[in-house]
């Protein structure tokens, strides 16, 4: 709890300042709490037992029952009720108030395509997960989820390619809805190739004309650009031009890799297929637009460049905090107003004493 905003200082006991951070409930003006600390004194004197005025009696024994009834019991009644009266005013005097904190996360202002290859070649079974042989663009799928997980504020887009690209995902800051279409990208949905430049230009044109203080690709890919009509050069050209950096990134081992293959009949064997990635042509795209060229090997190698790109693209934002206060004060104004009229209704009626 704060107590900097006070015209004064007023010490509180770390104790009692503790049990205050616990509760819902805020205090504004706190230093009336203090008077708290003297009700049980107004309790133990407004009720203390004590003779009226003389009175002959015959017995002592009948003055003391007398002065119980009378005085001792009805007396300690009404003492409670003024000491909760004047207690229920003291907290209201404090200004209780409920505290609803908000804040305000923008944009980081950071534009981000993942470009990602599902050609044939992807479905090769050189990836482990939990010493598990999986697929490259399964393990892909895995790292791509953590990655967009821990970019909450940025805005994200998506392109599959194979023989051609296609439009997983506009940019957008609806993280889910993106990883549900990256659940739905599959092997087979356009017809198989590696087409490097055109994914990168229809990644351009996910990203040209918006207003982002930093744009960047991601390309992923196992090939050779042998499709599309679009060069690598000259799509990293454009990209330089339009200020986008394009990290890129060649998934596969070094030499063979299993790969499943579908026969005439139906069946599918794994056969080793030499791996073959154009590194010359994209590390020439991430030189060319100042981004940086990656080789992953192996589920664990691609989580760190990954993280790599992760930490080369934030951006710092604003985080805007601040607070409404409910005032409360009426939660024990009003129990104060109805003991006050209690003690008084008693006291002018029932209990209403005689000079």
């Amino acid at each position: 709890m704060n107590f900097s905003h006070l015209p004064f200082h007023v010490p509180v006991p770390a104790e009692f300042a503790s049990l205050l951070r616990s509760t819902p409930l805020h205090f504004a003006a706190p230093a009336f709490l203090w008077a708290l600390l003297l009700l049980p004194l107004v309790y133990l004197w407004r009720g203390r037992p004590g003779l009226r005025a003389a009175v002959g009696f015959s017995s002592v024994s009948t003055a003391r029952m007398v002065a119980r009834d009378v005085k001792s019991r009805w007396g300690r009644f009404l003492a409670l009720a003024r000491t909760l009266m004047l207690a229920a005013g003291v907290l209201a005097l404090a200004r209780p108030q409920v505290a609803h904190a908000h804040a305000d996360a923008q944009a980081s202002g950071v534009d981000l395509v993942l470009a990602l290859d599902v050609s044939g070649s992807m479905s090769s079974l050189d990836f482990k997960r939990d010493e598990t042989p999986v697929s490259r663009l399964d393990v892909v799928k895995s790292v791509v989820k953590d990655f967009v997980g821990d970019r909450p504020n940025d805005r994200l887009g998506m392109i599959a390619f194979a023989g051609r690209p296609y439009v997983v995902s506009p940019l957008t800051l609806d993280h889910d809805w993106l990883v549900q279409n990256l659940d739905r990208v599959r092997i087979g949905a356009v017809e198989d190739g590696t087409a490097i430049g055109s994914a990168l230009g229809a990644a351009l044109n996910r990203l040209r004309g918006q207003p982002s203080k930093s744009k960047a690709v991601i390309l992923l890919t196992d090939g050779v650009n042998n499709s599309g009509s679009v060069r690598p050069e000259l799509a990293a050209e454009a990209a330089k031009a339009l200020g986008v950096r394009v990290y890129t990134i060649g998934t596969g081992v070094r030499g063979e890799a299993p790969t499943p293959v579908t026969g005439e009949d139906g069946t599918t064997r794994l056969v080793m297929t030499k791996v073959d990635i154009d590194e010359d042509t994209l590390r020439k795209i991430a030189d060319t637009t100042g981004g940086k060229y990656f080789r992953a090997t192996d589920t664990g190698s691609l989580r760190e460049i990954y993280a790599s790109i992760d930490k080369l693209e934030k951006t710092t934002h604003t985080v805007h905090h601040y607070a409404t206060h409910d005032e409360r004060f009426a939660w024990f104004l009003i129990p104060a107003a109805c003991l006050l009229a209690l003690e008084l209704g008693f006291r002018l009626t029932r209990f209403r004493s005689v000079p």
